[in-house]
């Protein structure tokens, strides 16, 4: 069993502590730094090479989307969960754009978080699925990933191996650009079970659990591309 090697980036005493107690309940987590200080967070990052960095939104001693930038910078494989006070549309979308892999608020269960850690660890993305269902949002969120995914395609190669069949992939295309089912089955002449069905197919293949992930999943290894609007 592999060590979750996890920095915590909370100035809140109590609410750290808590985050470190559950953590340690994982059995195969390890708190590898804490700090709210942006170069004692960047100076544990790179020379403890954490899997997970955990980072409270709500930061007054440092720019916690600017730390979340720079550590994404020097260690791309670093999933960052960004904590906030409560849900913020624009959080959320700064979140994305600067790589983190899960956004969710404080008042997240101990089962989530240690949930969350291990997803994250392992490569998932955790987004909210009804960010697809805001157009303006989606389109948004979905141009940063794309951005994402091309900043990322000289150092990481993709793979080009999909398991999701053509209609599949034709599917996801159209959840990328913020359709719903609905519009989907319309636009494919098929009806929205049809739909919903495939979709159920893409999250089982995928082992994601909703359709922002399993877009992210798709955009990430080059299995679809983001058109310019």
């Amino acid at each position: 069993m592999e060590t979750i090697r996890v920095i915590i980036i909370d100035e809140q005493p109590l609410f750290r502590e808590g985050i470190r107690a559950t953590l340690q309940r994982m059995g195969d987590c390890e708190i590898v730094g804490e700090s709210t200080d942006a170069a004692d967070v960047l100076e544990i990052a790179r020379t403890c090479n954490p899997d997970v960095a955990l980072i409270d939104a709500g930061l007054t001693a440092s720019d916690p989307l600017e730390i979340a930038r720079q550590m994404r910078h020097s260690s791309p494989r670093l999933a960052i969960i960004v904590l906030t006070p409560s849900e913020d549309e624009e959080r959320l979308f700064q979140s994305i754009k600067v790589g983190a892999a899960a956004y969710t608020t404080r008042n997240i269960t101990a089962d989530e978080l240690m949930d969350t850690v291990r997803k994250v660890s392992h490569g998932e993305y955790l987004i909210r699925d009804d960010v697809l269902a805001k157009p303006q949002l989606a389109s948004r969120v979905l141009k940063s990933f794309r951005e994402l995914t091309v900043e990322e395609e000289e150092s990481e190669q993709k793979d080009l191996y999909s398991p999701l069949s053509s209609r599949e992939v034709e599917i996801l295309d159209y959840i990328a650009r913020g359709n719903s089912n609905k519009e989907i089955a319309k636009s494919l002449k098929i009806s929205d079970q049809t739909v919903k069905n495939h979709i159920t197919s893409i999250l089982k293949k995928l082992s994601v659990n909703d359709r922002t992930a399993a877009v992210v999943h798709a955009l990430r290894h080059g299995w679809i591309k983001m058109h310019e609007e």
